[in-house]
């Protein structure tokens, strides 16, 4: 035995050694097969999705049969590879012979970085969810029930969540932040806008934008964009809630317009809580006041600095307090100046209540009653659960869409900035404020037909009223162009759609907006 294993042992190795090139040749090709194997899936082209369903919905006299088009859509670079998937909801009639020229809108929520769920779920879409006016909406069940103030009648519409947002998400080699920047989400919701129009041959319909707060932003350069690289040209433009100059809602040091241009915004809410001393009948006539006021004596009160006299502050401390509700003596510590989440922190501070800012309206328990600052705000807290859930469900169980995916209310920023550079019109000077009103200039005057209207809330914190007034009494342009942009005004906030009389007359000024923009 001994002398067999010896006389075997190198026999056994030197076959080892023979073999063992052969079996690891075998085992090389095996897994070359299966890595050959595992390439498809991991290379293979991200699918666009769609799901398509049938619907009628009742608006005024008429019972309008449509379809929802729940999908993504496949964006590319200039070398063709994928970089997005971006997802939309697009109700569209059913009934119509030509809708090849039948208006159609693109609708967007701002933030930035926000999806599209409060314009989809509030304003125009024919399902809407009902939520409580000026009060906290109570825990699920939530109900959604048919829109009466729907604008398919008008338009087919299409709501877009950009990259990041809602099912929206990059692809390939790209990452959800290269999205994040004003002139790269323009391009990309401007290539899905092409792209969405050539493949349902929609190029000869009426077309229009319809964006709310950082969507009113997004809209003048999307628009501008749209019209100098697709040549696409727009019928309307519908700005929700507008802000062009990022700068007339910033309390920089130093610099006193955000100041001014909150005064009557102040001095509505003030007047709608009751927390004036001298509480006039007629709102309205209080507001035009207030805009005297903010534009005359503050303003040439607070362009003297630190040279106006203690008595001068004292006249106008007083006259601040009887519009805005605070004390003179806070107003004269606050050197006249009140920042937005100190007024929604001090106007109710002695209810114990604090004042929303997307609608002021809204009030909720203060917390920290010693505190500056408000911490967060009523109106936001008291609608999300509602519009969240009821979107979530919809998209589900109505839509058949999305039944494994999550959608993103809001984009995971996870530390990243939005990048506010802007490739636009020629500015000069230094970088300032995030500004595009030279693109809605450039639009305009490329596309005289070009249609704006602007939809103001009177207790909306977020965006006041003046400062879109003062916005858009300034873009220098010529009177025949001048009369293409109107101003609406509600008795609500940012979302003036939660109240349902706003609402009324929001589809309908928005559909006379539409009918004026499709005329030859």
């Amino acid at each position: 035995m001994n002398r067999l294993s010896r006389s075997g042992i190198p026999a056994l190795l030197f076959a080892c050694i023979l073999v063992m090139p052969a079996v690891l040749h075998s085992q090389e090709k095996d897994e070359k097969a299966a890595d050959k194997d595992k390439k498809p899936a991991e290379t293979a082209p991200p699918k666009e999705e769609s799901s398509v369903t049938d619907h009628t919905i009742k608006l005024g006299n008429q019972t309008i049969p449509y379809k929802v088009t729940a999908q993504t859509i496949l964006l590319k670079d200039d070398k063709g590879e994928p970089t997005a998937l971006v997802y939309s909801t697009a109700y569209t009639r059913s009934d119509v012979k030509d809708p090849g020229t039948r208006p159609v809108a693109f609708l967007y929520n701002g933030g930035p970085g926000s999806s599209s769920v409060w314009l989809h779920m509030g304003s125009f879409a024919p399902r809407r969810v009902i939520t409580m006016n000026a009060a906290v909406t109570p825990p699920a069940p939530y109900k959604i029930e048919d829109n009466a103030y729907s604008l398919l009648d008008k338009t087919d519409l299409v709501f877009i969540d950009p990259v990041g947002t809602g099912f929206s998400h990059a692809v390939g080699k790209s990452q959800n932040k290269d999205f994040w920047g004003v002139d790269s989400d323009v391009k990309s919701l401007a290539q899905f806008v092409e792209i969405y129009i050539t493949r349902t041959n929609r190029w000869n319909s009426p077309k229009f934008l319809i964006g709310e707060s950082y969507g009113t932003f997004r809209s003048a350069a999307l628009a501008n964009y749209l019209q100098d690289h697709k040549s696409v040209y727009l019928n309307g433009i519908v700005l929700i809630s507008s802000v062009l100059d990022l700068g007339t809602i910033s309390f920089y040091p130093g610099t006193d317009s955000a100041y001014i241009y909150y005064l009557p915004s102040y001095a509505a809410t003030a007047w709608y809580h009751k927390m004036l001393k001298e509480r006039p009948d007629d709102v309205n006539a209080f507001i035009e006041e207030a805009r005297k006021f903010a534009t005359g004596d503050l303003s040439a009160a607070m362009s003297k600095g630190d040279k106006l006299s203690d008595s001068e502050k004292a006249d106008i401390a007083k006259k601040m307090a009887r519009f805005t509700g605070l004390s003179e003596d806070y107003l004269v510590k606050a050197n006249l100046r009140v920042n937005l989440f100190q007024f929604m922190k001090e106007l109710q501070r002695s209810r114990g209540l604090t004042t929303g800012r997307l609608d002021a309206r809204f009030s909720g328990p203060t917390y920290d009653l010693l505190g500056e600052f408000a911490e967060y705000d009523p109106q936001e807290t008291a609608i999300s659960g509602a519009f969240v859930a009821a979107f979530n469900s919809y998209v589900r169980e109505d839509l058949k869409f999305g039944a494994d995916k999550t959608y993103q209310v809001a984009a995971d920023f996870n530390g990243q900035n939005w990048d506010w550079k802007h490739q636009g019109a020629d500015q000069y000077g230094f970088p300032g404020s995030p500004n595009v009103e030279a693109d809605l200039i450039g639009a305009m005057l490329a596309n005289p037909h070009l249609k704006i209207e602007v939809e103001n809330g009177i207790y909306d914190l977020a965006t006041p009223f003046l400062a879109t007034e003062q916005t858009m009494d300034h873009l220098g342009l010529a009177p025949d162009l001048r009369k293409n942009i109107k101003l609406q005004y509600y008795e609500a906030g940012h979302m003036m759609y939660v109240r349902n009389e706003d609402l009324a007359k929001l589809k309908s000024n928005v559909a006379a907006f539409i009918d004026a923009a499709t005329k030859p």
